[in-house]
């Protein structure tokens, strides 16, 4: 979605980007029951003349360079995993084949990572928030960056409460009467990047620090 609003923004056009379960609860409000193209422009054009959502600006092209790297450095720790696991039932015949994809994959992250931090390094701004977010328990150089790429350089935020529930870690309470209540979970409505990111730091900090 985001290369698409990238798109749109650097040709001129003014964008909003939404979550998407927005969008389908309006669509249900509406009484929609048909799912196609022109529904679903109708219906965006609607929620937009109603909703008048904020205007998106564009990441400052070294976010779009950190984030890119970020994510590429993801989905090959994805594949490192899986290589990983497939030793324990490889028949012999494979292993060679699975040793040499194991072996380019480690090369290829620890150049990413080399990659990643002279991008940070570069920019003194970014550099100066690296600093800042390592110094919180249990955030390493991996998590500073996932959490660069996706913040940002300019202050998004007003305070904790909105980035959290941008990353989906606010709770979220089911009552309904006065007898039925469900237990409070996570929204896991925000960005699935930074909740990955943020979960060991966070086991980290609640064993290692004075408030954990």
């Amino acid at each position: 979605m985001e290369p698409v609003a990238e798109c749109l923004y650097d040709a001129g056009y003014i964008v909003s980007v939404i979550n998407p379960a927005l969008g389908k609860a309006f669509a249900q409000s509406e009484g929609l029951r048909n799912k196609t193209d022109t529904v679903d422009a109708r219906m965006l054009a609607e929620f937009c003349r109603q909703k008048r959502p904020a205007a998106w600006e564009a990441p400052h092209p070294l976010e779009r360079a950190l984030r890119a790297l970020v994510v590429r450095h993801q989905a090959l720790t994805d594949m490192h995993t899986q290589e990983l696991n497939r030793t324990e039932t490889a028949r012999e015949v494979q292993r060679p084949s699975i040793d040499a994809h194991l072996l380019w994959l480690e090369a290829e992250l620890k150049r990413l990572e080399k990659q990643i931090k002279d991008l940070t390094d570069d920019d003194p701004d970014m550099k100066h928030r690296r600093k800042l977010l390592e110094s919180i328990p249990g955030i390493g150089e991996k998590t500073s960056a996932v959490l660069l790429a996706y913040i940002g350089l300019k202050d998004r935020f007003a305070h904790a409460r909105q980035f959290a529930a941008f990353a989906g870690l606010t709770p979220r309470r089911y009552e309904s009467g006065s007898s039925v209540r469900g237990a409070s979970r996570m929204s896991k409505a925000g960005h699935v990047s930074l909740r990955r990111a943020l979960y060991m730091p966070a086991m980290v900090a609640t064993s290692k620090t004075e408030w954990g």
